[in-house]
Parts: C-alpha cells; structure tokens; sequence
C-alpha cells in the first residue's frame, strides 16, 4: 500500500515574476521575456534583471543507524526523514529540488488496530479472520519489540432497511436456532494493549450478528476509530489499521434510505466503547474519511475477499502530491534506490530510500508571504517542513528613484529602467498631461496616411507616439510606428507559420536560404527532382518547389518518368533501329533524315547487350520482329550525358522455312487413315444393324399362325353325290 503522504497546512494564489532590461525607448511588453528572447532583441546581458530561487536547509540531522536489539530509543529520539526543515525561494516557473530520505529505524514502536466485520455474511470467513488476527500479531512482533495491538468490531446502522427492528430481531437476528449477538454499528472490543493473549481470546470469541443488506457500515467504524484517539489508545508512533470484511461499504447520502440526512460531524462518539450516534449522522464521505486518516497519521491496511479487492483500491487511493493551484510539488524515485516500488515491503526491507522533491511556483500568494508546507511518510509522526518565501519582484524595484528628473522634472519614479508617472501624467519620460493625450493633434501623428485608424487598432496614442498593445503570448508582438506591424499574421503552411521555414516580419514571411514562396513553403533544392540517370526531371520538366512540371502533359511521375499514353519504348524505336541496322522497314527510304538521334552500336550476342547497372537508364530491353519476319534484339538507353544510344544485335533471328514434303506425305497418309478408319466404323454398324434385323424378322416369324380353313368364295370343279341308300356295300 502507498505509504508516502503529503500535508498541506496552507493555501498559496497565483503570481507572475518577469525580468526587465534596462535599455531606453522600449515599450513594456518589449521590456519582459526569456533570457535568450532579450538578448536576440540586442539587450546588454548586464542590463537583464533575472532573479532565481535557492534554497536553505535549515535543519538536517542524520537518519538514525539503529538496529533492533539495542537499546530502547524513544520515539522522539528517533530520526528517520532527512532533511528536517528546508527554506525555499521560489521564482514562478523556476522548480527547487532537494533530496529527502528516509530510512525505517528497526524496532519502531507500532500500534495496529484489528477492526472486523461480524455481519452474517462473514460467517464462513469468520475462523480465517480470526486466524488471520493471530497470525497478524506474531509477524508484527517480528518486526518490533515495541507493539501494541487493538479490536473493534462493527455490523451497520440500527434503524430500518439496514437491520430489522423487530424485538425478536433485534435479540437474535440469525434465522433458526443459530445464536447470533445484537445487531450494533461500532464497538470498542480491545483498546491498544501490549497484551496478545488478551487480544488473541477476545477475536476467538466473537460471534457473528447480522443485517438485511449486503454493503456494510463499516465507514462508521473507521471513522470513529480515526478520531477517538484517547479511547483507543493511539500513540505519537506509528500508526496502522486493518479492516477486515468481505462486502462493500456504504458512504455519505446513503443514510437518506433510514431516514438519516446530517453530514457526519468527523467526532468522537463512543460512549462505553460503544458508538452511539449511528442512528443520528449519515456515513462519511470516502474523502472525509481519508482526510480524518490522514489528519490523524492512521494508515490503513483493508483485508478483504477478492472481489470486493478493486472496490477498496479505489476507496483507499490517497495521493502521493496534494495538487495546488499555485504550486505543483513532485515527487520522484531516485534511480540509486534498488527497490523501485514504493509498497508495504519498501518501508520493511529498504534501508534507505531517497526521493527527489521538485517544487514549482506559478504566481505570488498573498503578496510574496511565506508559506509552509509538510510531507511526512504516511504512518510516521516525522515530518520535513518547508518553508517557502516567493519572489514576487525584480531587485530593481528596490532602487527606485522618486521624483527622478529622467522622468520630466520629477514627474514620476524612475525604476527598473523606466518611468512610473504620477497621477494626471502619461508618456514613457513622464512628459504629457493626461488631460491632452486624447486631442486631436496628438492623435493625428498616431494615424497611418491620415486613415480613421489610431495605431491601427493596435495600441494607444500617448504623446503623439503609438504604445503597441501586449498579446497573452509573448511571443507575438506588434511593432512599426504606427503598430502596423506584427510577427504573427503571416501566411501559414502545414498549420506552421511562414511554413517554418523563415520569420515573419511585418506581415511578410521572410525566408530562410533555400526556401522561397508567400509561406516559405516553396524549396529550392532540386535534389528531389532529380531522375536516377541524373537529369533534372529525366530532362522532360523542370523543377518548381522541390517537384517536378513535365513540359508534356502525357509524361507523370515524381520525376517525369512514367507515359501510360505512350508507345513503349520497344515499339517506338524499331523502324528506325531496323533501318540503321539492317537498311529494312518502312523508314527505309527516310531513315537518314528521321532516324539519326541515337548512337548505333552491333554486339554479335544476346549476353553482351547492356544491362540496368551499366550506367544508362531507362534500358529496355527489346524484341520486335522486321520486314522479313525476323526477330530483331536491341537495348535503348539514355546514358548520364544524355546521350541516345542503342545496341542492337548484328544479325536477326530468321525462323527456317518448313519441309514440304514431310508436311504433304502427313496430310496425305492422314487422310487415307481418316477414310479407312470411316468406312470401317460404317462397315462395322451397317453389319450391326442387319443382325439386329434379321433377329427381329425371326422373332416374328416364330410368332406368326396360319389359318388352316378354305376360302368361302372357292368352288371345287368335282361334285360329289351321296347316295343315301348307300351303306357303304
């Protein structure tokens, strides 16, 4: 846990501390900046009022080398912060810086105070906490010889909705036959005692109470604890607190549910030890109950169930710097310390740690009067005080000169270089009255070329002279006769003014070398136009403001390299390489006149065309074929003296002519086998398709029946008679 605090026991208010030069005939806002900024301006470094701030230490005793069993020191006796009283002077914006250290003494008196949640919800934690009690008090004694231990208990408020007030609830608020004690907010069990049996019997017998929500009123509780400093024990020594619990808490406004609206008072309310006024003030603020900790210098160790851990990390933040609205005071680690991590076992196990405080002013409270500030580490009655006194003025002003006759017979003060003028006279020396600065002929030589404009809107006629205004940012300033001028309202580029790349001096951007333009925003350098084969923009632009314009609109690129309209560059230089080369083509008749911009050399191979990295760019490397279908191979390239210059090989690649008679014998020969090949396919289904007609006519044939009787219209030519009286004799 954090175990660094600061206290604040006073307010500061803003101040501002500038320093002036005392060179003749300037204005005021030209009379005050930085250092460096009055010295560009031409100001003598001797005549620059510059106070700083140093520091004092005023009282440093040495941290006390003293390991545990040795003799007993009382704790007044005991030094564990170095240094003990600083002195600071504090110039607004300027931080002081001093070391503090700290060291632990062993075997420091410590007072612990156990305070435990006895709600039915800690039921099944209560044997751990108890536990947790014991073990507590064996390892603090461990520590130091000199311990003394405490037990408080708390449940929450006794007033409806936090417990039932029925009377049988009010005596056992357990469900069934478990016995639990009255509900209560907060008893004193153990105050502070040196006695652990005594400490170890009372947390072994506490039985659990209960309530009807779930947060609890332990706030109450530490708050008590906090500032009944007589009732529980408290010594000026080290001083800790554990709370035990596993719910939530509940804070300021949530007494309103009971009927509970007045603040907590942050007093002491026990009466036996027992808290009396629950039912009467609401919860404390989460930052009331911090400030009572830390006005009391308790520090608090919360021992609590995993998930309520992130809500007590929050509620039990203290900061490691107060913030002021006039000072800001840091703290920083020194780097030879070996344990970087400011937590519990920091304070136990480091021997020494040393800090680095920085303290900054930003005005002059309450006219320059000291003011006292005090850390202390939290936990620790030991303290650094620091006093801190402010320069709220330059030295100068000391030495003023009263009715000076620098400012028009004794019309004003001289100080710090210039004239403070007295009532009803104005003027830088003093010399008009107040009551002629607004006519007329003094305001006509403020106004540029006789306009309407006093100073041009920019400052105040005094005397006939123009007294430029002061912006809130001394860097910008008015200047000229009339304050006509500024160093501010010049053309801006990137959001940068004068592109920043130059200064800006009346309105007009003055550039620096390389840089021209309105907003210096137009580079000179021609670096970045530059093509890889050295020319500027590959020789088809020029180069404005670091960027390259291609004459011809068809060219793009950064450096005019790129033509997507154009032929490529194989195509666009074949008539004319296969003309030169091999006196072919179509510019056969014209390729004396069209074709001599470029330097024709033979190579008698492909591998001794040039390559990319011969020093010649762009290299195309080409193929095209020529008037007698023959595949022309050839480089062109523009070399760094811009110079065109092809390389082209000697003789074309000519295709052979075809074997005719192989050709003629292999469509002769597949003909003949694509018509034998036919006819026996035919040959093959008209004999299939016989035997599947021949079968059928069988089939028939088998199912065919004959009709066996005579033809009705068929007359025999032989009658034959029938003699009855025949009888076959």
């Amino acid at each position: 846990f954090p175990w660094l605090l600061i206290h604040v026991f006073h307010d500061v208010s803003m101040i501002l501390v500038c320093f002036d030069f005392l060179r003749q005939g300037e204005t005021v806002s030209s009379r005050c900046d930085e250092v460096q900024g009055l010295i560009k301006r031409g100001c003598n470094m001797t005549f620059i009022e510059n106070p700083l701030g140093q520091q004092d230490i005023v009282q440093n005793k040495s941290v006390t080398n003293r390991s545990k069993g040795l003799v007993a020191l009382k704790p007044e006796e005991i030094t564990q912060v170095q240094p003990q009283k600083v002195n600071l002077t504090l110039r607004s914006g300027e931080p002081q810086s001093f070391e503090l250290k700290f060291k632990r003494a062993e075997d420091y008196p410590i007072d612990l105070y156990y305070l435990m949640d006895l709600s039915y919800s800690m039921k099944d934690d209560l044997e751990n906490v108890k536990n947790l009690g014991t073990s507590l008090m064996e390892e603090m004694q461990k520590i130091t010889s000199d311990f003394r231990i405490g037990f408080g208990s708390f449940v929450e408020k006794t007033v409806m909705p936090y417990i039932s007030t029925t009377p049988a609830k009010l005596l056992n608020p357990c469900t069934g036959d478990q016995n639990c004690t009255s509900p209560f907010s907060y008893k004193n069990v153990l105050p502070l005692t040196s006695d652990g049996n005594m400490f170890n019997n009372l947390v072994g017998v506490q039985q659990i109470s209960g309530n009807l929500d779930s947060p609890e009123g332990g706030f109450d509780a530490i708050m008590q604890v906090a500032v009944c400093g007589e009732q529980i024990g408290w010594r000026n020594v080290t001083r800790l607190l554990v709370f035990s619990t596993d719910a939530g808490f509940h804070f300021a406004g949530d007494g309103k549910l009971g009927g509970i609206v007045l603040p907590n008072d942050g007093k002491c309310h026990l009466e036996n030890n027992v808290y009396t006024m629950s039912h009467y003030y609401d919860y404390p603020s989460i930052a009331h109950l911090v400030q009572k900790l830390s006005d009391n210098n308790i520090q608090t160790i919360f021992a609590v169930t995993g998930d309520f851990q992130p809500v007590y990390q929050v509620s039990s933040h203290q900061p490691l710097s107060v913030p002021f609205e006039e000072i800001n005071l840091r703290f920083k680690l020194n780097e030879t310390t070996n344990n970087h991590k400011l937590i519990f076992s920091t304070v136990f196990l480091q021997p020494q740690v040393h800090f680095n405080i920085s303290i900054t002013s930003k005005g002059c409270p309450n006219n320059g009067k000291p003011e006292i500030i005090k850390v202390r580490p939290l936990g620790f009655t030991e303290e650094v005080e620091i006093t801190l006194n402010f320069i709220c003025e330059c030295d100068c002003h000391h030495q003023r000169i009263e009715n000076s006759p620098d400012c028009h017979f004794g019309n004003g003060t001289y100080e710090c270089g210039a004239c403070r003028c007295k009532d009803g006279r104005v003027g830088r020396k003093c010399e008009c009255s107040s009551n002629d600065v607004a006519t007329e002929d003094m305001d006509r030589t403020c106004r540029k070329d006789n306009g309407t404009d006093i100073c041009s809107n920019n400052g105040e006629c005094v005397c006939g002279t123009c007294e430029c205004k002061t912006r809130e940012n001394p860097e910008e300033r008015y200047s000229g006769q009339f304050c006509e001028c500024d160093n501010f309202n010049c053309d801006r580029s990137g959001n940068k003014l004068c592109g920043g790349h130059g200064k800006c001096v009346c309105r007009k951007c003055v550039c620096d070398p390389m840089w021209n333009g309105t907003a210096c925003d137009c580079s000179l350098d021609q670096s970045t136009c530059l093509a890889k084969n050295k020319q500027i923009c590959n020789g088809r632009g020029r180069c404005e403001c670091g960027t390259c314009k291609c004459d011809d609109p068809k060219f793009q690129g950064s450096t005019c390299e790129m033509c997507p309209t154009c032929p490529g560059v194989c195509a666009e230089h074949k008539d004319c390489v296969e003309c030169r080369a091999f006196g072919t083509g179509e510019k056969k008749e014209t390729c004396q006149k069209e074709c001599s911009y470029f330097t024709l050399f033979k190579v008698k191979s492909r591998e001794k065309l040039p390559q990319p990295n011969d020093g010649a760019y762009p290299i195309g490397h080409c193929k095209e074929r020529d008037a007698n279908d023959c595949w022309m191979y050839y480089t062109y390239s523009v070399t760094n003296n811009t110079e065109n210059v092809v390389y082209v090989l000697e003789e074309p690649d000519c295709p052979t002519g075809p074997d005719i008679i192989p050709i003629v014998a292999g469509v002769v020969a597949g003909i003949v086998l694509i018509g034998l090949a036919l006819l026996l396919i035919w040959k093959l289904l008209m004999i299939i398709h016989d035997r599947r007609e021949f079968a059928k006519f069988e089939k028939e044939k088998m199912n065919a029946k004959w009709d066996t009787g005579e033809n009705p219209i068929y007359k025999s030519a032989v009658t034959t008679v029938v003699n009855p009286k025949y009888e076959g004799k």
